[in-house]
């Protein structure tokens, strides 16, 4: 069996707890950490190391690396960026983590790379369209994280109204991972259950439903606001959805996929369900969304084009 290996770039809190996450469900044999502050990642391969002894799956090798660490990769995954601020909107920090990203995805195509792309920089959405734009690699190839953490956050206050799992919720956040994020509630089960039906039978009401796609999409602010940072449950997602490309599952999941006329848009990535395998996404998968959703969702990519534009300016890409 061929031994597979993780790069991270960036090792700030988001990528760490990923990789922390990945070494713990043995998704590798070899991890590679790469930060602008060298012994910042050096320190993190470490405190990393001293799990091995006593996982499950042990691995291999956990080290700082360069950039031409990259080019025997199977995964590069980009957390890379400056963190939001407290009061900030994703989408305000574009033109700083624009010209952060046009620096990693150069280095990374340089070091002759031909794996996966994983990307979960902020605003996630325009930064792997960046990302995208300026390495020229197959948009399949190139995964972003989009609002696979919002549908996670969707489903788990659902299940929490409903007393169920929320693995057993079936609901999905798409568009833009930011404030104009659209929910598919038209989509929305549990087990085939519609959740229109649990309206019906008054066992949640309008408000619930309005209640939790709010909380979903707000989330980050309210923990920022009480710890300054998220990173825990994006970190889990990020292994989810490389658990998912290493071990070629082929799962449809929420992530952030190039739209070629899906939905109606085009050039951008955003989030969407989409199936994933060893070669990263491979079809988007077209939801029966109802006209006042598919009205949100162009809404919420208007937004996303606007933001690139502002984006591939900030770095002299017309």
């Amino acid at each position: 069996m061929k031994n597979r290996k993780i790069v991270l770039v960036g090792c700030g809190a988001v990528g760490t707890s990923f990789l922390y996450a990945a070494i713990n469900q043995g998704l590798a044999q070899e991890y590679v950490l790469i930060d602008i502050n060298y012994e910042w990642a050096e320190g993190h391969a470490l405190d990393l190391d001293d799990c091995n002894p006593v996982l499950e799956r042990p691995f291999y090798s956990v080290n700082a690396g360069t950039y031409q660490d990259c080019a025997d990769a199977d995964m590069v995954v980009v957390t890379a960026g400056r963190p939001q601020k407290e009061g900030e909107t994703r989408l305000e920090m574009i033109a700083d983590n624009a010209k952060i990203m046009q620096e990693v995805a150069l280095a990374i195509k340089a070091s002759g790379f031909e794996g996966i792309s994983l990307i979960a920089s902020n605003p996630v959405d325009i930064l792997t369209t960046v990302y995208q734009k300026v390495t020229g690699f197959n948009p399949h190839t190139i995964l972003g994280s989009g609002t696979s953490l919002d549908s996670a956050r969707l489903r788990r206050l659902i299940g929490k109204k409903l007393n169920v799992h929320p693995s057993s919720v079936h609901a999905y956040i798409m568009g833009e991972h930011g404030d104009s994020a659209m929910t598919a509630w038209s989509c929305a089960s549990i087990l085939g259950k519609r959740i229109s039906d649990y309206v019906e039978e008054g066992r949640l009401t309008l408000e619930d439903l309005k209640e939790c796609q709010s909380d979903a999409i707000n989330m980050a602010y309210k923990i920022i606001e009480k710890k300054k940072s998220t990173f825990y449950g994006i970190g889990v997602v990020l292994a989810h959805i490389a658990r998912i490309i290493i071990r070629g599952e082929n799962q449809a999941i929420l992530i952030g996929a190039y739209l070629s006329g899906e939905y109606g848009q085009n050039g951008i990535y955003t989030g969407v369900p989409a199936v994933v395998s060893n070669y990263g996404w491979e079809r988007i998968i077209k939801l029966h969304i109802n006209n006042e959703e598919q009205e949100q969702f162009n809404k919420s990519c208007q937004k996303i084009h606007e933001a690139v534009t502002v984006a591939f300016q900030a770095i002299g890409i017309q």
